[in-house]
């Protein structure tokens, strides 16, 4: 018998390659606004988001373009760019954004595994700490907007991840009991220990490459969620 009937995905890093798509964007910005930084050491400084203002951003406390501000004047401040004034933000943000969503595309491995879910007749959906309008386009754009029966994002609770009701409620809207419904994202605490702690089977998608911040073994065996280096193996993981 198989071990769920639905399977929640998050989307970046999961099922969207947004790391690369976060590098194109950054490069495009600090072009313009801090020519000949390190695109990369740019990249992991604005995936760690040391400050958490995106974390702050998904409990409510922030608006969107605040915490991005924030992170776009403290990345500036360490590498050598100029402060921004509203003004001056809103042009780096619309330059951040036709570049960030000129890159979006999906991981080789996420349509495949979604179809093959799909085909064995188990529910699939997305559970997301970014806008439900944003991960629409930004999947539709990867084209597997169509494989989706639900997405739930940070604005429909107006919280997120690793809040447990925000699971609970993309396991409503799915149609699935907790118990039996897989969540899989790309992030150890937020993603599969957090769907765990709310009662779902927890899967961290640890792919191959830099994490967003490191994780120690320990801290993997002590999470007791599956873990897994590509979506190609979530379906034996899960019995399917």
């Amino acid at each position: 018998m198989r071990a769920v009937d639905g399977v929640l995905f998050d989307i970046d890093d999961t099922l969207v390659e947004t790391r690369a798509a976060f590098r194109v964007a950054l490069a495009t910005v600090l072009a313009r606004y801090a020519p000949g930084v390190d695109v990369d050491r740019a990249l992991a400084l604005w995936r760690a988001d040391a400050g958490q203002h995106y974390r702050a951003y998904t409990r409510g406390e922030l608006t969107f373009h605040e915490q991005r501000r924030t992170r776009a004047n403290e990345l500036h401040a360490t590498l050598g760019g100029p402060a921004l004034d509203e003004a001056g933000y809103r042009d780096w943000s619309a330059l951040f954004d036709e570049a960030f969503a000129s890159a979006w595309s999906a991981h080789a491995d996420a349509d495949p595994v979604l179809a093959r879910l799909l085909d064995a007749g188990i529910r699939i959906g997305a559970l997301s700490n970014a806008r439900q309008d944003l991960q629409t386009t930004k999947l539709a754009r990867a084209g597997l907007g169509e494989r989706l029966e639900v997405l739930v994002g940070v604005d429909t609770l107006g919280f997120g991840k690793p809040d447990p009701r925000v699971f609970l409620e993309a396991c409503r809207r799915l149609g699935t009991a907790p118990a039996r419904t897989a969540y899989v994202g790309d992030e150890l605490d937020v993603d599969a220990v957090a769907s765990r702690q709310a009662g779902l089977v927890g899967v961290w998608l640890d792919r191959p490459g830099p994490r967003r911040v490191p994780v120690t073994e320990a801290e993997v065996t002590q999470a007791e969620v599956i873990v897994i280096r590509s979506l190609d193996e979530l379906p034996a993981a899960l019995g399917v």
